[in-house]
Order: structure tokens, then C-alpha cells, then sequence
């Protein structure tokens, strides 16, 4: 943003960093969670190519949050990851800074952002179906029909460990396609390769067959040729006429 007339630049980048600076330990000090080192040590976990998957696990913020409230957490999280801040492991930090800016950019595509929201709305109504299958034999065996999923935390942990499976089944399934899509096209590629290669042979040799060809049609001709005179020359030498051998007189 351009400074305003008759203000000093250098006055307008120093507010600017001094409310960065504001911001960032605002944040580390409402949560000690929310700490550089444990966001990237969460963001980087084993298996993170799979959690992070989830756009809105990555961002830790709910699903039915606004754009508005989308826009404000990924400022915090990026502030606390970004590379800048954390100059100590630089390499790190710039991972889960793109984990983090991936995960935005795809809830402000709003198909991507479709897809994200059904595999958990998949993974809740499965739960809830398995929750009533539960009930349903609990009642059926003529005992107590509570299970541990009627308390709301370990029911969120179930969709939570069921969307993770889906968004990893969805995710290998994609790899495999791809996978596919390009043995396909490297098929495809060497069979072209391989076509082109046999079409230059078959000009090449027909190109040496029709060379060959006029130099086999001259030395025909020319033996022709030899043998017409040779046999021109037999013919000759026969029909010619003995010769007369003069008498000798007494």
C-alpha cells in the first residue's frame, strides 16, 4: 500500500512490522499451543502427507467456519510458521508453511473446498450409522443401549479417525490413477516413438530398393545388351561362306 501524501514511508513499514510484531505475540499468548515449534512439529508429524490432507485439520479451524474467519486463522498459523520467524530451523518451517498455504488456497476454490466438506460429512454419517448398528444389537441382546460414541468428544474423535481414512483412501486412489494415467501415456509415447521409427525404415529402404532398382535395371540392360552382340557375332561367323580353295593346274 502507498503511503499516504506528505507521510514518511519509513514510518508508514515500521507501523506496518510493529502490528506484525503485535499480532504474532498476540497470538502466542492467548494459546501456548499455538507456539511455532508445536505447530511445525504437528504440521510435519509421521504420516502428515496423509493428515494433512484435510484442509481444515491443517488449519485446526471447523468446518462451518466463515471466509472471514477462514482468512483470520490462516494469518495466524502462517505468521507462526513462516519461515522468517523461525530462522533456527528455516527448512522446516518452509514445509509446514506450504502445508499450511496449500490447505488455504484449496478452501478458497469453492468445488475444492465441496469436496473437503463431503468426505466429512461422509465420514460423520458413517459413524452415525455405526452408532445405530451398535444400538440396534445392544437392543437386540437385551442390554443397555449407551454407547461410548453418546459422548460428544469421543463421537468427534470417530468422524475425525474415519475422515482421516477417507481422505487417505481418496488420496491412494488418486496416486493409483495417476500412476495408471501415466504408464498409459509412457505407452502411448513409446508405441508413437516406436511408429515413427518403423515409418523411417520403410521410407529408408524403400528409398535404397529404388536406387538399388535403377542400377539393377542398367546392369540388366547392359548385359542384354553384351549378349545381343555376342550372339549378332555367333550368327555372323556361321553364315559365312566357306572359302573357295583355288585347283592347281597340270
Amino acid at each position: 500500500m502507498a503511503a499516504a501524501e506528505g507521510e514518511n514511508p519509513h514510518s508508514v513499514s515500521d507501523e506496518l512490522f510493529q502490528n506484525f510484531y503485535t499480532e504474532v505475540k498476540q497470538i502466542e499468548k492467548r494459546d501456548s499451543v499455538l507456539t511455532s515449534k508445536q505447530q511445525i512439529d504437528r504440521l510435519l508429524r509421521p504420516g502428515a502427507s496423509y493428515f494433512n490432507l484435510n484442509p481444515f485439520e491443517v488449519l485446526q479451524i471447523d468446518p462451518e467456519a466463515t471466509d472471514d474467519e477462514l482468512k483470520k486463522r490462516f494469518r495466524a498459523l502462517s505468521i507462526l510458521v513462516h519461515p522468517d520467524k523461525n530462522q533456527d530451523d528455516p527448512e522446516r518451517a518452509q514445509k509446514a508453511f506450504e502445508a499450511v498455504d496449500k490447505a488455504y488456497k484449496l478452501l478458497l476454490d469453492p468445488e475444492q473446498k465441496k469436496r473437503a466438506l463431503d468426505v466429512i460429512e461422509a465420514g460423520k454419517e458413517y459413524v452415525e450409522h455405526m452408532v445405530k448398528e451398535k444400538k440396534k444389537q445392544l437392543k437386540k441382546d437385551g442390554k443397555s443401549q449407551d454407547v461410548e460414541e453418546d459422548d460428544p468428544e469421543v463421537f468427534k474423535q470417530a468422524v475425525y479417525k474415519q475422515t482421516m481414512k477417507l481422505f487417505a483412501e481418496l488420496e491412494i486412489k488418486r496416486k493409483e490413477r495417476e500412476a495408471k494415467e501415466m504408464h498409459e501415456r509412457k505407452r502411448a509415447r513409446e508405441e508413437e516413438i516406436e511408429a515413427a521409427e518403423k515409418a523411417k525404415r520403410d521410407r529408408e529402404w524403400q528409398k535404397n530398393f529404388e536406387e538399388s532398382r535403377d542400377g539393377r535395371v542398367d546392369s540388366w540392360r547392359t548385359f542384354q545388351a553384351k549378349g545381343k552382340k555376342t550372339k549378332e557375332k555367333k550368327n555372323r561367323s556361321f553364315l559365312k561362306p566357306p572359302k573357295v580353295k583355288m585347283e592347281q593346274r597340270e
